[in-house]
């Protein structure tokens, strides 16, 4: 059997050799890294210098794990590669990158390391056990590390998108606060809001109700708001601003593909996951489109947030902008739907079915034939709760047929917001 302390002797002994050409190492590996994850070097002398002081601190760290027999549970993680960590996290460079740097590294060491103990042991039971010590301790050393790296990482990565994010909330709600010059936040200065106001855009507000899939309420708004505008066919990226951690803005550039806001509706339904809520304003051209198309979405939300779980997820100011004007006084709206539908304002399933085929009627021209076939109902059927429903309000439709069909629609999109007690 062989001495332990023998084996921890040698393979110290080969530990000093490899410290002592850890600059010359260092290049090798900056080279190796060049070739295959050349992401890492950024183009950026900055980032070479600070790759090779990350390397040759690692090198030299767990040279001196070998060297003095150190417990790889308290090894640090050096200065450098923490540095170095926090901005790839800043330049966006995928963190499996970072972590297969530390592999490549990891290979490249083992490799040297072996190649000097097969020249320098003679001895096959002493190698043997030589090589488990270092494949051992090198994987327990590298672990450790990449698990520091990687947290320095997403903390500054986290960081580094709250700021961008705040930055770019605040240059957005200036735009909209403001009647800056087009010029002046687009096309002269291409990235204010890394957004050209110049075009067509559609505004949204997207917010997630209960607990998200992921875990993270903001990243699948991201996730909705990028693939609904791949799905429309957007010029550009869309503009992403979170309000807080459950809600956010959103532009979608617009080609020449999609122009009505039903289209938008119909693939924001289609797109949006489970928990996902939508409210859309109507396409709109330039800055004043931006501000007009963002305000609109806005007062849509307010009536998504009035009407509560009888809102539906995807609502858009095409379908609703009067409805959304009115709700805007609650109280008198709901006072203005008593005194127009009478009884058939109570909150219940029987006088919901009523005003439902009675809003049916009224959109359809007054056809019975046309609304029996939208609501899947036989004719008779129809003329029967359009009756029932006249007589629920009181008085002829045709005494005031427009606000009677406007307060079916508050109705429909409001719910028990606006209706009356059972």
């Amino acid at each position: 059997m062989v001495d332990e302390s023998l084996v921890v002797e040698r393979v110290a002994g080969i530990a000093r050799a490899l410290s002592a050409r850890a600059a010359e190492f260092t290049v090798e590996l900056v080279k190796l890294y060049e070739q295959q994850i050349p992401h890492l070097l950024q183009d950026d002398e900055r980032m070479v210098s600070l790759l090779a002081s990350s390397v040759q601190q690692n090198i030299e760290t767990a040279m001196q794990v070998f060297q003095h027999d150190i417990d790889p549970a308290r090894v640090d993680a050096p200065l450098a590669a923490l540095e170095y960590a926090r901005r790839l996290a800043q330049r966006g460079t995928p963190v499996h990158e970072l972590i297969r740097a530390y592999h490549v590294g990891q290979t490249a060491v083992l490799d040297n390391a072996l190649t000097v103990a097969m020249v320098e042991v003679g001895e096959p039971e002493l190698l043997g056990a030589m090589v488990r010590r270092v494949v051992t301790t090198t994987f327990a050393v590298i672990d450790r590390v990449t698990q520091q790296v990687v947290i320095a990482y997403g903390e500054e990565r986290d960081r580094w998108l709250r700021n961008q994010s705040a930055l770019r909330a605040a240059r957005v709600r200036r735009v909209l606060a403001s009647d800056t010059d087009v010029a002046e936040l687009s096309d002269t200065d291409p990235t204010p809001l890394g957004y050209r106001l110049r075009g067509t855009h559609v505004g949204l507000v997207t917010w997630h109700v209960g607990t998200p899939e992921t875990g993270s309420a903001l990243g699948e708004l991201e996730t909705f708001t990028t693939a609904l505008a791949a799905d429309v066919d957007g010029v550009d990226r869309p503009l992403f601003v979170p309000c807080d951690e459950t809600s956010a803005w959103a532009w979608l550039p617009l080609g020449d593909a999609v122009t009505s806001a039903d289209q938008l509706a119909e693939r924001a339904r289609a797109t949006a996951a489970t928990g996902v809520r939508v409210a859309l304003g109507e396409p709109a051209t330039g800055v004043a489109g931006f501000r007009r198309t963002h305000r609109q979405a806005l007062r849509v939300q307010s009536l998504s947030m009035t009407a509560g779980e009888h809102a539906e997820p995807v609502m858009s100011f095409g379908q609703v902008g009067s409805v959304a004007l009115m709700a805007s006084d609650l109280d008198s709206a709901r006072g203005w739907v008593a005194d127009t539908l009478g009884a058939l304002a109570v909150d219940d399933e029987h006088h919901r079915r009523l005003r439902e085929t009675l809003l049916a009627f009224l959109a359809s021209g007054g056809s019975y034939t046309a609304a029996a076939a939208e609501l899947r109902m036989h004719k008779n059927s129809v003329q029967y709760r359009v009756r029932k429903a006249e007589e629920a309000v009181g008085r002829a439709l045709t005494a005031n047929r427009l606000e009677v069909e406007l307060a079916l629609t508050l109705c429909r999109w409001l719910g028990t917001a606006v209706l009356s007690p059972a």
